[in-house]
């Protein structure tokens, strides 16, 4: 299940870091310390994913007969 989750990580991480860094580009407020906040964005996307990528890897797991 880990290489499971893993590569939904990789997936899930990176579309969650592209939409918050669009967010810190269209909300002006965050625009003004753009620098600063895209970083941030990007690595709270990564870290976000962990979790959802985890019940998502269960999930599909479930789904899967077991080979025994």
């Amino acid at each position: 299940m880990l290489k499971l989750a893993v590569l939904i990580w990789i997936v899930l991480g990176t579309t969650l870091a592209g939409s918050f860094v669009t967010v810190v580009l269209t909300v002006p407020a965050l625009y003004a310390k753009a620098m600063e906040n895209i970083p941030i964005a990007a690595g709270a996307g990564f870290v976000v994913a962990i979790p959802f990528a985890v019940v998502i890897a269960k999930k599909i797991m479930a789904q899967i007969p077991s080979r025994t």
